[in-house]
């Protein structure tokens, strides 16, 4: 989980900022990314890709995280932002907002994907980088434990759509609520509702 890291560290870079986003696919809410720095050498076999830990696991990791992180970044785009540019450019711009509100810019960038964010600070984008890279790991535990916190607060405001269990993925149980009430106000306007 750490090659990447020291692949980069080889090349001279020191501050070095995994980087990944929870919400892609959901019919309802934000999408929301992360950007982590973990002290150069840092280890644990613990942190890994969000979707492979139980929620339990991911709160605890979070707290891990949060703790020994150097820095943090959030990057959040709401649903109506999602509606006018698509979900492609909403999850880049909620990464490159995630990298500029660390505490300090890094060196280097590692991405997990296929695609490169708007940023002159050199990156790397890594297809299943959560799999594969400690850092872009923890951004995936820290977006997708940021996000359910999001969509637990939207289920006390819209409770029909039982956003507390289904995060505002498209589950059966969600996609008949939304024929049975209509979308509310954080569903994404442009995304197709399937039966």
């Amino acid at each position: 989980m750490r090659k990447f890291e020291l692949r980069t560290g080889s090349r001279g870079f020191k501050s070095i900022a995994g980087c990944d986003e929870a919400g892609r696919g959901p019919l309802a809410g934000p999408v929301v990314a992360a950007a982590v720095i973990l002290p150069e050498g840092y280890t644990n076999s613990a942190i890994r890709d969000s979707k492979k830990l139980t929620p339990l696991k991911r709160e605890k990791m979070y707290t891990v995280i949060e703790d020994i992180a150097l820095s943090i970044g959030i990057g959040i785009v709401e649903p109506d932002v999602i509606d006018k540019i698509n979900i492609l450019r909403a999850s880049l711009m909620a990464m490159e907002n995630a990298v500029l509100t660390l505490s300090a810019p890094p060196d280097y960038i590692l991405i997990d994907g296929i695609h490169a964010i708007d940023t002159p600070v050199p990156q790397e984008s890594i297809i299943k980088g959560d799999s594969l890279s400690i850092s872009i790991a923890a951004a995936s535990i820290i977006a997708k434990v940021s996000r359910d916190r999001i969509m637990d607060g939207y289920h006390n405001r819209y409770p029909l759509y039982n956003f507390i269990k289904n995060k505002g993925y498209g589950t059966s149980e969600h996609i008949e609520a939304i024929k049975k009430y209509g979308r509310c106000k954080i569903h994404r306007k442009s995304f197709n509702i399937k039966a």
